[in-house]
């Protein structure tokens, strides 16, 4: 299906942040910045490791998912946010979820990896990343 698909690798993330080892505080984050990218929950599971260990949690959308993993004991958060352009192009709403997300966690440094994903059907209008086999 065509869409969307952002990572982002953040280093040097504070550890104090609840975000980092309570999957409570987690689910909060994430459902807020859903909730402000104007996308849609369907479900969620967020699960915390033991001992030092971080969090990892899920987001279900109507438009796709997002997945985070935390290592607060690396000052380290994973984030992966694909959105589907189905009936309209959520490609904003994508990119502001992201935004919403690294700026919570206050990284040192953000790696950030931008992919088209298209299927058997012509790509939206006007984008420049489809490329066909």
């Amino acid at each position: 299906m065509h869409g969307i698909h952002l990572t982002a690798d953040l280093h040097g993330c504070p550890a104090g942040r609840a975000a980092m080892d309570d999957p409570q505080a987690l689910r909060q984050v994430c459902l807020q910045a859903v909730r402000a990218a104007c996308l849609r929950p369907v479900g969620e599971l967020f699960h915390r490791f033991p001992g030092p260990g971080g969090v990892t949690g899920a987001v279900l959308l109507a438009e796709s998912h997002l997945a985070l993993h935390t290592w607060p004991e690396h000052g380290t958060v994973t984030i992966d946010a694909f959105v589907c352009n189905f009936l309209q192009d959520n490609s904003a709403r994508a990119e502001q979820l992201l935004q919403e997300l690294v700026m919570h966690f206050g990284a040192a440094q953000v790696f950030r990896q931008r992919l088209t994903r298209a299927g058997p059907a012509a790509p939206p209008p006007g984008d420049p990343l489809h490329l066909r086999a």
